[in-house]
């Protein structure tokens, strides 16, 4: 008897669906790590960015109440110094003054390079930072 081309089996092409699979899972592991990198990195460079404008805007205080001795925050100019920081590092945000704290929230889309994919085409990045202007001698008891 001749031995025919065929086995008898219906397996073929198999192999290429677990390929294609693994393929596919291993694109997302790859994106979890280098689009998660990314992500981390932009939630630092926020978080930096919020905290110097805040600090920023902190520092402006209300030179009419200096010549009385007093030190208290210009909001407008607080504001307006945060923003321009803002502005300045390129980076969207919203600023509030209340009292003499001035709170800057950073939000916006870091978009995704593998993560697509699995069809996550952006991570959101938020980062807030709150400063006081704090003046005088500070000492811990």
């Amino acid at each position: 008897m001749i031995a025919s081309g065929r086995s008898g089996r219906h397996d073929e092409g198999s192999l290429t669906i677990y390929v294609t699979l693994l393929a596919v899972a291993l694109l997302a592991l790859i994106g979890l790590v280098v689009d998660g990198g990314t992500a981390l990195a932009a939630t630092r460079t926020a978080t930096d960015v919020a905290d110097q404008a805040a600090r920023a805007g902190a520092g402006a205080v209300d030179p009419g109440d200096l010549h009385d001795g007093q030190v208290r925050l210009n909001p407008p100019a607080a504001i307006a110094a945060a923003r321009s920081y803002l502005a300045s590092a390129g980076m969207p945000g919203r600023v509030t003054v209340q009292a003499n704290e001035v709170t800057v929230s950073i939000s916006f889309e870091e978009p995704t390079t593998f993560l697509g994919i699995i069809g996550i085409d952006h991570i959101d990045v938020h980062a807030t930072a709150r400063a006081i202007d704090v003046h005088g001698v500070v000492t811990s008891d």
